[in-house]
């Protein structure tokens, strides 16, 4: 069993602050880009003004730090972000691609991140529009698949569990998910890769052979989705640390943009 990682963001990133990780940085967030090319050529997606300011953090002002982040809607896609934070040359970076759907799929959320603490985190996982508990078909039918995936990532000594310290980052975590430390290599970023591809090839044909939700279910599957996007974002331990580099009223509107309290392009309602 790989040693268990318990420390907070906030705390690894302190106990090592001045570790030049910008070729970790180019390397994951080109995964990213890889990932995104895949989402455009599938989606049709609209980028929402509401972010414009924020498409490059250096227009920010800060002293250190750099980032990105768009949001992007559409005719099937409730909520697209695909961002960057950090200063890859001191440490920290945290890069995302998160996707909610339209309420005419049950297939479930897309929530994706990669980053340096200094050392490589990442995290995966397929969230639920479904109580897991009460629907074993659902889990049987979008979680079955990736079971193997998520022990072969278990039995892995290169990759140390992240156990978070926030009890409700832990509740929205599927039995699949997958939150790991792993040193910075190559080899071990060639893993990553791998299976952050078959996680999202994965998922899109889930998408692809989809059936339509009832329309009378539609609704309450948008509330839904919309207050765990927003319990998630607003609960990340992780948000002190883009407080630090760009000051807590930046910070607050950049978790704002990632649950969608400020978009300006309204939902798709799946008609």
């Amino acid at each position: 069993m790989s040693q268990k990682v318990m420390q907070s963001v906030a705390e690894l990133v302190e106990a090592s602050p001045d570790v030049d990780n910008r070729e970790t940085f180019n390397r994951l967030w080109k995964i990213l880009n890889d990932m995104m090319a895949k989402v455009h050529a599938r989606f049709d997606l609209t980028l929402d003004p509401c972010s414009a300011d924020f498409h490059d953090y250096r227009n920010l002002g800060a002293d250190v730090g750099e980032g990105s982040l768009k949001t992007y809607t559409g005719p099937e896609v409730d909520w697209l972000v695909h961002s960057y934070i950090g200063s890859p040359e001191s440490s920290f970076t945290n890069m995302h691609i998160t996707i909610s759907l339209g309420p005419q799929y049950l297939v479930p959320n897309f929530g994706f991140a990669l980053g340096t603490i200094p050392d490589l985190f990442m995290y995966m996982d397929y969230l639920p529009r479904v109580d897991l508990l009460q629907d074993i078909d659902y889990v049987d039918k979008f979680y079955e698949d990736v079971n193997e995936e998520f022990l072969m990532l278990q039995s892995d000594e290169r990759f140390k569990p992240f156990i978070s310290k926030d009890l409700y980052t832990r509740v929205a975590l599927t039995p699949t998910a997958v939150a790991y430390c792993a040193e910075r290599d190559m080899d071990i970023i060639d893993v990553v890769e791998k299976v952050a591809h078959e996680r999202l090839d994965r998922w899109l044909a889930w998408v692809d052979a989809a059936e339509p939700t009832p329309v009378e279910m539609r609704e309450n599957i948008m509330a839904r989705d919309l207050q765990i996007r927003r319990n998630i974002c607003e609960r990340d331990p992780a948000n002190v640390v883009a407080e630090r580099l760009f000051g807590k009223s930046t910070a607050d509107k950049m978790v704002e943009l990632l649950w969608s309290g400020c978009r300006t392009l309204p939902r798709p309602m799946g008609n």
